[in-house]
């Protein structure tokens, strides 16, 4: 299957009429699907496979071309008639501005992935690899045997400071991943409200949950603002991602303006480590509910290491280790939704798709589909062995996206979720407490409602 476009001087004479998807039934007056999307979307995105690969869906007044089929998503992400754009984007630009990597299209987002690359390069990560082994083990060094783990803030305090130190050279940052933990767990959920029910004027009255929502996004963007200032009145100009984009060049030979410098360090710092928290909150989820994959893991780390702690330079050994991070991220994948937008009428597996239309779907319905995995619902990391990973579908199983959107962190992800991963399952085991409740809560991502996990003796 290919993405085309479509131009009616270049279609083939005689070619075939393109067809008009089918249209998803259920929806109601006003809200159209948005209903269903709100109340069960995981549920929803994963039962319109039955209805086609593509599939029109209804959000408020707008109409949305659903996929369902993992090469179609494949050849959508390679195709440049379809820019990042969409209900979703739409939703995230009062966090990531319209001029950061993230949401930017074309030419601006070209020069912006020179600037930010070299910091992503795989000859830079090892560089990385001390401060990635400093956070890992300090976790196994602060939780205590016996004492309950609140793994939401825990997730955040890391992974901030991970992408803090390694990337803006902060310094240590507990409050204000704490800050962030807060913040972002209120922004996510009213930025998935107005995606899937975008009545724009209802969101600006003033109801308590919209003013939670403009206080915790304002808090966002002022966290930024005091990393930048700090920056500034250092003087220092370390070699870091930070000193990159306060020293860039517009295509003109100018700075780069002081909104794209804030836009950049939000997308730095926001989605990658909501993103980041929410995998490792799975993974520790995945540790307590099924301890041989622990074990193994902690049997492979005394393999590769003899011993001693694990670091940077194992990781590449470390195969079960990385299986394991791959099935937690099939079955629970932090980005659950994506969306773009044609700027062409194009063809989509035989469908017509017309200039502007938006498209939608979801990377956690595609990597559940029965037709790409056996056993589609069981933990198995396994299936990420060479000789059983080649039977799965090339676009069934992306975290990390592809094509010009490919995010430029996925080797600096990897490194730091093993290391972490690692470093705690060679230390403790896990199991679950009184009062955690690991079901998923739906947002922009997916993470559990409120994990709790104690640590015990191996």
């Amino acid at each position: 299957m290919t993405v085309e476009s479509v131009r009616p001087e270049t279609r083939a004479p005689g070619a075939p009429e393109l067809r008009e998807p089918p249209v998803a039934g259920g929806g109601v007056p006003l809200l159209g699907h948005g209903w269903r999307l709100a109340r069960d979307p995981l549920a929803f995105m994963s039962q319109l496979r039955d209805h086609g690969d593509i599939v029109r869906i209804k959000l408020g007044p707008k109409t949305v071309y659903a996929i369902t089929d993992p090469e179609l998503t494949g050849a959508l992400a390679l195709n440049p008639d379809y820019h990042i754009a969409g209900p979703l984007w739409e939703s995230l630009e009062g966090l990531l501005g319209k001029e950061g990597v993230a949401t930017a299209n074309g030419p601006l987002h070209r020069r912006q992935r020179r600037t930010i690359q070299p910091a992503f390069r795989l000859d830079a990560i090892p560089a990385y690899g001390p401060i990635m082994e400093e956070e890992a083990h300090a976790l196994t060094e602060r939780w205590q045997l016996g004492r309950t783990v609140d793994a939401t803030s825990e997730s955040f305090r890391v992974a901030v400071r991970v992408a803090a130190r390694c990337l803006l050279r902060g310094q240590y940052m507990d409050e204000r991943a704490e800050r962030l933990c807060v913040a972002l767990a209120t922004v996510f959920r009213g930025m998935y409200r107005r995606m899937v029910v975008p009545l724009g004027p209802l969101y600006r009255l003033p109801l308590p949950a919209n003013r939670r929502f403009n206080d915790a996004l304002a808090d966002l963007h002022l966290l930024v603002d005091e990393i930048i200032a700090e920056r500034r009145a250092s003087g220092q100009k370390p070699d870091d991602l930070l000193t990159a984009l306060l020293e860039a060049k517009d295509d003109n030979g100018d700075p780069i303006g002081e909104q794209e410098i804030h836009d950049q360090v939000v997308a730095i710092l926001t989605p990658g480590s909501e993103t980041i928290a929410s995998t490792i909150m799975w993974l520790l989820q995945a540790l307590a509910e099924h301890p041989e994959h622990a074990d193994r893991i902690r049997d492979e780390v005394e393999a590769v290491t003899g011993g001693r702690p694990v670091a940077f330079e194992d990781v590449r050994s470390l195969t079960h280790t990385g299986n394991v991070i791959m099935e937690a991220m099939r079955l629970r994948p932090a980005v659950w939704v994506l969306t773009r937008r044609a700027v062409a009428e194009s063809e989509l597996g035989g469908y017509r798709i017309p200039a502007g239309a938006d498209i939608i779907y979801s990377p956690y319905a595609i990597q559940r589909d029965p037709k790409s995995y056996d056993r589609n619902l069981e933990f198995d990391p396994d299936r990420w062995l060479p000789e059983r990973a080649k039977n799965v579908p090339k676009h069934a199983m992306k975290p990390f996206s592809a094509g010009k959107r490919k995010c430029p962190s996925d080797h600096f992800s990897m490194a730091q979720l093993t290391l972490i991963t690692a470093a705690l399952a060679t230390k403790f085991r896990f199991e679950q407490v009184a009062g955690s409740n690991d079901a998923v809560r739906v947002g922009i991502t997916l993470r559990p409602h409120d994990l709790l996990v104690r640590p015990v003796a191996r």
